[in-house]
């Protein structure tokens, strides 16, 4: 890997760079699902409630979509390597605390270290990917990271499980190797961008875009517990509503701000994000409400409930790469199209499911919403990154991130609220919890809900078709080479 390699071929590392940036997107995504799994266990341990021990899950989240957009910005003003590297190292070093917490509380505040490192990875992750591969083999290259995703979800469940019957610290030492190859990898791998920006940082943006999307944020996830009339929840969602546009205001008037606006004036990248939006949207209602279907209705046991929802990103892992490499040859627009409208009648078809369904029928119904997913995702994310200047790939990624976070997060939101509502109309009561009412009335909630997610998915073609046929391979110019 010299640097008379790379001035020959500058590509030439491109796979490294590909395994380099997958290790950070796997290690990122196989951690959330390893303590999703690990709840009741740590529940157990500290001795707390569960809505407490459910921090640990949500401190994450909302840390990650909140420094998403600032890892972003700060990877296109000082250089991508070294937010990625530096991300990882703190990535690793917050595993390594966690596993050494002594109380909820210090999981908690170390969870939010490892948010950090995870914005870092994630926020420029998909950039540097952009910059390793030639502009022709962009949609390829983002469908094997949409593969690293679905092989983190399918390695979480098992790998908690296995480690679990050692003990609940494993699940966050395990990162340890992990980062200390990664961060080996990615300075051998790719090349040192780093600069000296004469732009300053804008921390009043930063700060206001960050607090607006936690208020948000926060004012979704705990206003199923607080209630969406409790003044709690009002208070945050009013406060954060009202922060965006002056974060707005804010950047249309300062010389350096955070995120150019004028990208959203492209409608190529305002329509792919608007997308990208309603496809996880329509998505989370399906990761809420089958586990309890399962579970509840069916009466899987967890093991058995695990088996069967992995069907899905087995099949994502396979076609994101494919649809990639298609969109790179024919274009996105009705890739993207035939995604939607795959993914929409995936979730229209779960309506259908009842009180005896075989697990035959959900695995069908499960593969067909990772072929639809796996069409749309990896097309649509080389539209987004694709359409913006090189100098603003980090911000892109970062806000491609974010929509996929705040896409899950209102749509587990929505669909827990239609979904408890409808249970209780169909029961004919109030239950507490909602999932002690009778199988045929949670049935039938969950069918309502996913009717609406199915317009959700198909609302998505709109902007979709919308945004135009494909963007120019050539506009970002190759990354400056420099030697490490």
């Amino acid at each position: 890997m010299t640097s008379e390699s790379r001035s020959a071929d500058p590509y030439a590392n491109k796979w490294w760079a590909l395994l380099a940036v997958s290790a950070g997107v796997f290690m990122s995504t196989i951690d959330g699902s390893i303590v999703n799994i690990a709840l009741k266990t740590l529940q157990d341990y500290f001795k707390v409630g569960l809505h407490s021990v459910e921090w640990v899950v949500l401190a994450y989240l909302l840390g990650l979509v909140c420094l998403l957009p600032i890892a972003g910005r700060m990877g296109d003003m000082i250089g991508k390597r070294a937010v990625y590297v530096t991300g990882f190292v703190i990535f690793t070093i917050g595993s390594v605390l966690c596993g050494l917490s002594w109380n909820i509380e210090a999981l908690i505040v170390f969870r939010v270290v490892q948010a950090i490192g995870a914005a870092m990875i994630q926020g420029v992750g998909s950039a540097l990917l952009i910059e390793a591969f030639p502009p022709t083999e962009r949609g390829q290259a983002l469908g094997y990271i949409g593969s690293s995703v679905a092989a983190g979800i399918l390695a979480g469940p098992v790998l908690g499980g296995f480690l679990l019957k050692f003990n609940w610290q494993s699940i966050f030492f395990v990162n340890l190797p992990i980062g200390i190859a990664a961060v080996i990898l990615v300075l051998r791998a790719i090349p040192n961008d780093r600069r000296r920006s004469a732009q300053r940082f804008d921390i009043p943006g930063a700060v206001m875009l960050g607090v607006g999307l936690l208020l948000l944020l926060l004012a979704l996830t705990e206003g199923q517990i607080w209630g969406f009339g409790d003044w709690r929840t009002l208070a945050a969602l009013t406060t954060g509503l009202l922060l965006l546009p002056i974060f707005v205001w804010w950047q249309l008037r300062t010389p350096e701000p955070m995120i150019q606006l004028g990208l959203f004036r492209n409608p190529i990248f305002s329509l792919s994000l608007t997308a990208s939006f309603a496809s996880f949207l329509a998505g989370s209602f399906n990761f809420l409400l089958l586990p309890y279907y399962l579970q509840n209705v069916l009466g899987y046991d967890p093991q058995r409930t695990g088996l069967t929802l992995i069907a899905s990103p087995i099949v994502l892992s396979l076609i994101s790469p494919l649809s990639g490499r298609l969109s790179d040859r024919f274009g996105s627009r009705w890739l993207g199209v035939i995604g939607l409208a795959i993914l929409s009648a995936s979730l229209f078809s779960f309506a259908s499911l009842t009180t005896e369904s075989s697990q035959f029928d959900v695995i069908m119904r499960l593969i067909l919403l990772g072929l639809g997913f796996g069409l749309f995702q990896s097309p649509n994310n080389s539209m987004v990154m694709g359409s913006v200047a090189r100098t603003s790939l980090g911000v892109a990624g970062g806000l491609l991130a974010v929509m996929r976070t705040l896409g899950q997060t209102v749509g587990v939101a929505i669909a827990g609220a239609i979904w408890a509502t409808q249970v209780t109309a169909a029961a004919g009561r109030v239950y507490d919890p909602i999932t002690a009412a009778p199988p045929a009335a949670l049935v039938a909630g969950m069918h309502d809900a996913m009717v609406i997610a199915a317009l959700l998915a198909a609302l998505g073609i709109i902007p979709t078709l919308a945004r135009g046929a494909s963007v120019n391979p050539d506009i970002q110019p190759r990354a400056e080479q420099r030697p490490t």
